[in-house]
């Protein structure tokens, strides 16, 4: 099929057995095609998220995440739309979304699709990169072939039913930022700015332990230190997303791991500072491409 092919006449013509794989390990083995589809969310790493996900047909609809979406295709062929083509990833190969791209989700065969993904805070990266930037690293192909990358994120999402320890958090970063330094553009690591990251730190800090209430441009000014409108655009250079939005996705992040909790959909709503489960559902599905019934849905399956 043509890259440029319409997102609703996507599926690629081809058998799995066709398809020869380029890594992947126990990872790639462990699988199976006679599931139905379902999400399994692993537990709270440090600030990331880890899920494994099993699809036929269409996933997810159009939507962005805040963070850098890191993944690694195990079964079938994994389609999306993502900077104006559709991309195809085969098992071993990495995913790379950088933050805030619109992109969808979808199997591409008619035999479904399993995969694992990472989501990963920018200002978790900044530190690891050191020196290379003080910026993001753009990738410009969100498909790679790499084996280093997929083992350092195999090694990272291998156990889901376990939190990541601090210190093989430091080499899941190390990692992931070495990798994402050979393949972004040069101008994704020239070094940019220096940008007042220790403010940027202070706020993502105090937007997360507030992430249940309003927080106002006053606030933030005197936690960061930095005037509303300097903080602003520093915030949105170095981690790809303003303040309020950062807000929001810290929200949805609590609130995606209180589903499945035995919590009404509406408490869950109230308890992470939505106004109501309809102010819920519409972020909920912008961010994750679903609604929040369905992802409830989806994981009472794994």
């Amino acid at each position: 099929m043509n890259a440029n092919s319409i997102l609703g006449n996507r599926t690629l013509v081809t058998s799995q057995a066709s398809i020869a794989p380029t890594g992947g390990g126990d990872l790639e083995r462990s699988c199976t095609s006679a599931v139905s589809d379902s999400i399994k969310v692993a537990p709270a790493s440090g600030g990331i998220e880890r899920i494994e996900a099993h699809f036929h047909g269409d996933a997810f609809e159009p939507h962005r995440h805040d963070t850098y979406a890191l993944g690694l295709t195990l079964q079938g062929v994994q389609s999306f739309w993502y900077r104006g083509l559709v991309r195809y990833s085969q098992p071993g190969n990495v995913i790379v979304l950088h933050p805030d791209e619109l992109h969808d989700g979808a199997a591409g065969t008619d035999e479904g699709l399993r995969y694992r993904m990472l989501y990963l805070p920018p200002e978790m990266l900044i530190g690891a990169l050191g020196e290379k930037r003080r910026g993001l690293p753009f990738v410009p192909s969100p498909v790679i072939a790499d084996r280093a990358f997929a083992a350092s994120l195999g090694d990272a999402m291998r156990d889901l039913d376990g939190a990541i320890d601090t210190l093989q958090l430091d080499d899941v970063l190390t990692g992931i930022a070495d990798a994402l330094g050979r393949h972004a553009d040069a101008a994704g690591m020239a070094p940019g700015r220096n940008y007042d990251q220790a403010a940027i730190r202070r706020t993502c800090d105090f937007l997360q332990a507030h992430f249940d209430r309003q927080v106002s441009s006053d606030e933030l000014e005197t936690v960061s230190g930095l005037d509303r409108f300097t903080l602003a655009r520093q915030f949105r250079a170095s981690l790809g997303t303003s303040p309020h939005r950062y807000l929001v996705m810290r929200r949805l992040e609590r609130a995606r791991g209180m589903i499945g909790s035995g919590k009404s959909l509406v408490d869950i709503a109230l308890e992470t500072g939505f106004s109501d489960q309809a102010h819920f559902t519409r972020h909920f599905k912008k961010a994750n491409g679903m609604t929040p019934g369905r992802w409830a849905n989806l994981r009472s399956r794994a």
